[in-house]
């Protein structure tokens, strides 16, 4: 019999990986755009980020910020997979970049979530 493994999403992973109350956003004022006006063969891209960012409540696929793990400050980046499926945009490589540039700058370590479900990933290829 097939266990069925739970869904989390970004906040279950931020409420997960770092201690209770620490969370604190970096760039969430950041929102992606499409500044070349991409046009796929099923809708607009600037139509499909509008609905992924109504759907889920984020502005693209990454959430940085700053937390504590057992009481030591980490800067970490979560992607949701929700989210245009992780896709990548200019805003998700300039949140990992600045968020990198925050903690080195800070002597902070860095984690990175990068979560791929399997689940989703199936019915994509579909």
């Amino acid at each position: 019999m097939k266990k069925k493994i739970p869904i989390w999403n970004h906040s279950d992973r931020i409420e997960l990986s770092i201690d209770p109350g620490t969370w604190d956003p970096l760039d969430k004022d950041m929102i992606s755009i499409d500044p070349i006006d991409f046009h796929s063969k099923e809708e607009p891209y600037r139509d499909r980020i509008d609905f992924y960012q109504r759907s889920t409540g984020l502005s693209d696929a990454v959430q940085t910020g700053i937390g504590q793990q057992n009481g030591i400050p980490v800067a970490i980046g979560i992607m949701d997979f929700q989210f245009l499926g992780g896709s990548m945009g200019s805003v998700v490589g300039k949140k990992i970049t600045h968020l990198i540039e925050y903690a080195t700058n800070r002597s902070l370590p860095v984690i990175l979530l990068c979560v791929l479900l399997e689940e989703h990933a199936c019915k994509k290829e579909v």
